[in-house]
C-alpha cells in the first residue's frame, strides 16, 4: 500500500498484529522492501512483531527523483576521494523523515528499528534525531561513514557503480548483473540455490528497476559523510549484527559502531557475507526478539 510520508508517497508493507511490537524495517542501497525476505518476515511475527517494511524513496515502488536527473557518479567519486563535498538531491536524514512519515501515517508513536546497510545508516539518524520514538535499535551490516574504516576492494566498487547501468538488453541481462554482484558480495559458504536466487532476482527487477535512483542514493550516502559525532546522540538500546565475510562492509566498521554506540551489543556472523541467508533467518530473528 502507498501512504503519504513526509511529503512523499512511500511504499509499505505492513503484515502481523495490529498490537504487535511495531518493528521498522529498513533495506540499503537500491534495495526494495522485498529483500527482507517472507520467510524472515514470518518468524518476526511469530515473534509478537507487528513487521513494517518500506520502500525508500527513489526505490521500489515508492515515489522517485527523476527530476533530479541522472548523476555523475565519476564526478560525484573524484571529489568524495578529494575529500571535497559531495551535492545530493535528498540526504539520508531526508530519508530518515521518509520513515517517520511512514510511522505518523500508521499512528505509531514508538518502533523498534532494524536497518541493513544503508538503511542502518538511515536508522541511524532516526535514533539520534527523535530518540523518543525509537524504542530499540538494530543495526545489520552497515556503517558509522567514517573514512579511517577499511574499505571495499578497489574491483568491488567498480562492480557496485557497474550496475547503475541500464542494460540495454531487458530483464535477462539485468538480472545475470545482479547475480553476479550479490554473488561478489554474498555469503561465501552459504551460497543460495541457483534457481530460487535467480527467480528471486527477477521478481525483484520485474517490480522495479530504477538504477538512477540507485545513483541518487549513492550520492546521499557519500554526502552524508562521518557520521560519528552522531553516534553519541543514540541512546535507545542498540545491537550490532555483522559478517565476519562481509566485502561490502569490511567487519571493522561493526567494531567500530560498538565502540561508539554506549551499551550497544555486537554480534559478529562467521560465514556471513552481505546478504540475508535463509539459513540465518532463525538466528536473525531470534537476535531481533531478544529485544521485545
Amino acid at each position: 500500500m502507498q501512504v503519504a510520508a513526509n511529503g512523499l508517497s512511500i511504499e509499505v508493507d505492513d503484515q502481523g498484529p495490529a498490537a504487535g511490537v511495531p518493528l521498522l524495517m529498513i533495506m540499503g542501497l537500491g534495495m526494495q522492501l522485498t529483500a527482507w525476505p517472507e520467510g524472515l518476515v514470518r518468524l518476526l511475527v511469530a515473534r509478537g512483531f507487528r513487521v513494517i517494511r518500506i520502500d525508500n524513496r527513489d526505490a521500489g515502488l515508492s515515489q522517485g527523483f527523476e527530476a533530479a536527473g541522472t548523476p555523475n557518479l565519476a564526478w560525484a567519486t573524484l571529489r568524495y576521494m578529494l575529500h571535497l563535498q559531495v551535492a545530493a538531491p535528498y540526504s539520508l536524514a531526508d530519508m530518515a523523515g521518509d520513515a517517520f512519515g511512514v510511522l505518523d501515517a500508521l499512528n505509531i508513536e514508538r518502533a523498534h528499528v532494524c536497518g541493513a546497510s544503508m538503511g542502518g545508516m538511515i536508522a541511524q539518524h532516526m535514533a539520534a534525531a527523535r530518540p523518543e520514538r525509537v524504542a530499540r535499535l538494530t543495526l545489520m551490516m552497515t556503517s558509522s561513514g567514517s573514512r579511517r574504516l577499511p574499505q571495499p576492494s578497489l574491483s568491488l566498487r567498480a562492480a557496485l557503480i557497474g550496475q547503475r547501468a541500464r542494460s540495454a538488453h531487458g530483464i535477462d541481462s539485468e538480472v545475470e548483473r545482479l547475480m553476479q554482484l550479490f554473488t561478489l558480495i554474498g555469503s561465501p559458504a552459504l551460497r543460495p540455490d541457483p534457481a530460487e536466487f535467480k527467480a528471486r532476482l527477477t521478481a525483484s527487477v520485474r517490480r522495479a528497476w530504477r538504477p538512477d535512483g540507485i545513483a541518487r542514493q549513492m550520492l546521499a550516502i557519500a554526502a552524508d559523510g562521518d557520521r560519528t559525532p552522531l553516534l553519541a546522540q543514540i541512546s535507545a538500546p542498540t545491537q550490532i549484527v555483522h559478517g565476519a565475510d562481509d566485502p561490502l562492509v569490511p567487519p571493522a566498521a561493526a567494531y567500530d559502531l560498538h565502540a561508539h554506540i554506549a551499551g550497544s551489543t555486537l554480534e559478529i556472523v562467521g560465514g556471513l557475507g552481505h546478504d540475508l541467508p535463509a539459513e540465518l533467518w532463525p538466528r536473525f530473528a531470534a537476535t531481533i526478539g531478544r529485544s521485545t
